[in-house]
């Protein structure tokens, strides 16, 4: 591959892949993790992390050997084709992005809700998640994306806002509060991992930048460890400041906006809303980036034949049918469902998606020079991740194992529809990859 001198560079990688994972997940499942987990909500978020680590490896392997813009698309059809299992998996990622705004867009609209009187905050919540949708994804039909061009200013605010918290707050944790005796068993403490891992997906976004880096055999590597492991590192300690300075119960009661709760005891109110707004800005940024990103993946999951030709049209230079669907479909799932759902569903979506791609680095271990055994062992960590996940939903709320199966049954309903409806010519896998790398380029 080669690479030109203005090609991005290690630190401009490695915030693309922070900015993704500290999006907003953080902010809108902390207290989802500590419900599950109790005490043990640091090793819960540990745990998570090694299993978004280990895929990273396969991510860091594929992504220099076949570098595109395609990202995760690009190596299931690599390894597996262009078929109906791919195209399934190609569909239930774009499902599991909606999902993921659904989730950013509920945070945006329950943080700032908190600032409001009790008895209004539900109508206010409502009002900001379909106003935060419909606004951003108004910036982006305008190409007006300001948020956007203020990513990197948003990505330093939210860090140091959430190294000031770790700085400040540990001072002042009760280490009784996070003894064994506190943790829930086992099953439940890696569930409550496993519920948030969705926290950790947007590390996925550095292999997208591939194309575009400079010596990417050194950067690529060193921007994925570095970046997951910095998550890694900033979650724990946020983890351990919450559920140390506040009484579980009350950290759950607040579950929906848990690290403005948390933030109380150490800098007051004005470390409420201090938390409160940062965390509007950053799910802001989140959704204007995941909107564009889900948009634009529409429209790679059409060119490659597993999506109708409708989504490959352009207007004013971007997939805008793509847009336009991506923002109604999370209207729709931000309003209904609670934010327990959207995790559960978020996180199952891409451990199974990860899975894959593990799986589609086992496949051409003899192109990446990989060690399959670690990538098979990705492929564990998935599987075993999600079946923990599918057990817990099972004991506590089984009538979301039908809504995963709806979410699951409609990535392939659609993509056997589609094949069935139309005699369009499906690519083949190599001449899709072809077509990506030829886009990416110009």
């Amino acid at each position: 591959m080669t690479t030109t001198g203005r090609g991005l560079g290690y630190w401009e990688v490695t915030s693309i892949g922070v900015g993704g994972m500290v999006g907003g997940g953080i902010f809108a499942v902390l207290g989802l993790s500590v419900h599950l987990a109790q005490g043990g909500a640091p090793l819960a978020f540990l745990i998570a992390g090694c299993v978004a680590l280990v895929t990273a490896y396969s991510y860091v392997q594929l992504s220099v050997t076949f570098p595109s813009q395609g990202g995760t698309v690009s190596f299931l059809d690599r390894a597996f084709g262009s078929g109906v299992v791919t195209g399934s998996l190609n569909i239930l990622l774009w499902i599991s992005y909606m999902v993921m705004l659904s989730v950013y867009a509920y945070a945006f609209g329950s943080y700032g809700a908190s600032l409001f009187p009790a008895a209004s905050q539900v109508l206010w919540k409502h009002l900001l998640i379909t106003g935060s949708v419909v606004a951003i994804s108004g910036l982006n039909l305008l190409r007006a994306s300001l948020i956007g061009k203020a990513e990197d200013w948003i990505v330093l605010v939210k860090l140091t806002i959430l190294l000031l918290f770790v700085a400040v707050g540990i001072t002042g944790i009760e280490p009784a509060r996070l003894m064994p005796a506190t943790w829930s068993p086992p099953v439940h403490l890696i569930a409550g991992g496993m519920i948030i891992f969705l926290a950790y997906e947007g590390f996925e976004l550095i292999a997208n930048t591939a194309h575009d880096v400079r010596d990417p055999q050194r950067t690529l590597p060193r921007a994925f460890y570095s970046g997951v492991g910095f998550v890694i590192l900033l979650y724990v300690l946020v983890a351990i400041v919450t559920v140390g300075t506040l009484p579980v119960a009350q950290i759950v009661g607040a579950k929906d906006y848990a690290l403005a709760e948390a933030a109380r005891p150490v800098f007051g109110q004005a470390g409420f809303v201090l938390i409160a707004v940062t965390a509007m800005l950053s799910t802001a940024s989140a959704i204007n980036a995941t909107l564009y990103g889900a948009a634009r993946l529409s429209y790679v999951i059409a060119r490659d034949g597993e999506l109708p030709e409708v989504l490959e049209h352009r207007v004013w230079g971007r997939p805008v049918e793509g847009l336009l669907i991506t923002a109604a479909v999370t209207l729709v799932i931000a309003n209904i469902a609670d934010l327990s759902s959207l995790s559960t569903l978020g996180s199952a979506g891409f451990l199974l998606i990860f899975a894959a791609v593990n799986g589609a680095n086992v496949v051409l271990a003899g192109r990446t020079g990989s060690r399959r055994g670690l990538s098979l062992l990705g492929v564990g960590l998935c599987l075993g991740a999600l079946g923990t996940l599918l057990w817990q939903t099972a004991q506590g709320s089984p009538a979301r194992l039908w809504v995963l199966a709806l979410m699951a049954g409609t990535a392939l309903a659609a993509e056997l529809a589609f094949r069935l409806t139309t005699h369009r010519t499906l690519h083949l896998s190599n001449k899709s990859m072809q077509c990506t790398e030829s886009e990416s380029k110009r």
